[in-house]
């Protein structure tokens, strides 16, 4: 029977691997700790701001936000609230539809996202020192790790359009709202929005 301990997943090498991704999951936090009080700011707070700056803006909603954090709407409204009061964030109503209220990042709140940047530069240094086979190994490893608790519902995965089963390339070219199509939301996308994470992504080999 598995259990917290590590003196138990040390016999095996999932265990072990299991005790890795711990302390990395670990050291995770202890930076977003650290930029929290570096910039007077909570982990959710930050986790919110990049949010609100890399996902696509049909999300920026506190529903949207509760989604991202796996929150309660409580707390993702509490969130943005701390958030007003610091004057990162604004609430706006939606021009199409005054029942919905969208969130965007102030300038000062696109600065704040600017500083914490490089967070992870940390985390991405200590993968650079792996070989390139290792490295290719770790990352098809991870991916395989994510899509299993993704399946099981404890991962909430935001990628990009590009290899979505959901986004054609180049299906309005001339169109003034977006060269691109997502069938998903059956809309044209400007190229800009094919780079922000979207929580709709469904893998192509899906």
């Amino acid at each position: 029977m598995s259990t917290f301990n590590p003196t138990h997943r040390r016999d095996s090498l999932a265990g072990q691997a299991t005790i890795a991704l711990y302390r990395i999951g670990q050291a995770i936090n202890h930076i977003f700790r650290e930029q929290g009080t570096a910039h007077k700011l909570s982990t959710a707070q930050i986790q919110a701001l990049l949010f609100l700056r890399y996902a696509r803006p049909g999300v920026h909603t506190i529903g949207g936000l509760v989604q991202r954090m796996s929150a309660t709407y409580a707390t993702a409204s509490g969130v943005v609230d701390a958030l007003e009061g610091k004057q990162l964030v604004e609430r706006q109503l939606l021009p199409k539809d005054q029942r919905i209220v969208t969130l965007h990042l102030t300038d000062k709140g696109v600065q704040e996202v600017e500083f914490l940047e490089n967070m992870l530069n940390e985390i991405e240094s200590a993968l650079a020192e792996l070989s390139e086979s290792d490295l290719q190994t770790f990352i098809r490893a991870t991916q395989s790790i994510v899509r299993r608790l993704q399946k099981a519902g404890h991962v909430q995965v935001y990628e990009m359009c590009w290899n979505c089963q959901f986004f054609h390339k180049h299906a309005h070219p001339n169109a003034p709202d977006g060269p691109h199509h997502c069938a998903f939301m059956d809309a044209p996308l400007p190229e800009p929005n094919t780079y922000l994470e979207c929580p709709d992504f469904t893998p192509e080999d899906q």
